[in-house]
């Protein structure tokens, strides 16, 4: 695993309005006092170019310029929204491998079994168990494991995924139509086997593979994607592309 504090970081984003200001290609450039006043509550250089490098490469990294697409497409209408921050929450996953190992035996787990909270200390020990294989942390000490652990679970907080203060809940998601046809083309983007049902990012849709194969085989979806179902696989083909998706959507 390549492995950073990217967590830390990004979980102390005062304000994710900046994400948009370093996703604009034509936005004027955050490296000075002016425009930290102007596009954000941050107010020290040295702390929005931290925040910059964080955002560029683990929020905004893309696989590909499908996975770009969609990104783009949805915070250019919506700005900061409980949809787009879906996104960026899977994108971010995507991109941060540590990030995905806590969803992956913290987070998911906890939520399909439904559970309505996860503690700071169960997020430690995944994090401490994993210090005993993985060099890249093998030198954190307790102190940056604590605040690993607690900056994770703020991070879901402004995912919108967990609410509270210091007993967070889990917020369980409903993935509205036009979200589960732009996770649906978000797994296809990021995903290389043909049958996305063998895809380890599917829980990301938060319902039950039945659930997902039941909502997606929806006739009024026929007009965004043509499936072919045989019951242990599930092939998906685009009718509408990644240019036009949210617009077709959106519009219907």
């Amino acid at each position: 695993m390549k492995i950073n504090t990217d967590i830390n970081i990004l979980g102390g984003l005062p304000d994710f309005n900046l994400i948009n200001v370093f996703l604009e290609e034509d936005s004027p450039e955050v490296n000075g006092p002016v425009h930290h006043y102007e596009y954000t509550a941050i107010k020290t250089h040295k702390s929005v170019k931290r925040f910059e490098r964080a955002i560029t490469e683990t929020v905004l990294g893309f696989k590909n310029s499908e996975v770009e697409t969609l990104v783009r497409g949805i915070l250019g209408k919506e700005s900061i929204s409980s949809d787009s921050l879906l996104i960026l929450f899977w994108n971010t996953s995507f991109n941060n491998e540590l990030l995905q190992y806590l969803n992956d035996n913290v987070y998911f787990p906890a939520f399909y079994t439904g559970r309505m909270s996860i503690k700071h200390d169960e997020v430690a020990a995944c994090i401490k168990e994993l210090k005993q294989s993985e060099k890249d942390i093998q030198n954190w000490t307790d102190y940056t494991i604590e605040k690993v652990a607690s900056k994770y679970l703020t991070l879901l907080k402004k995912f919108n995924l967990m609410e509270g203060t210091q007993n967070k809940i889990i917020v369980h998601p409903y993935l509205s139509d036009k979200m589960i046809l732009l996770f649906t083309y978000w797994l296809l983007a990021i995903e290389p086997r043909p049958n996305i049902l063998e895809s380890q990012w599917l829980k990301y849709c938060f319902s039950e593979k039945p659930i997902f194969i039941e909502r997606i085989m929806h006739k009024k979806f026929t007009k965004f994607i043509h499936l072919n179902y045989t019951g242990d696989n599930l092939k998906v083909d685009l009718v509408v592309s990644y240019q036009n998706i949210y617009d077709a959507i959106t519009q219907s």
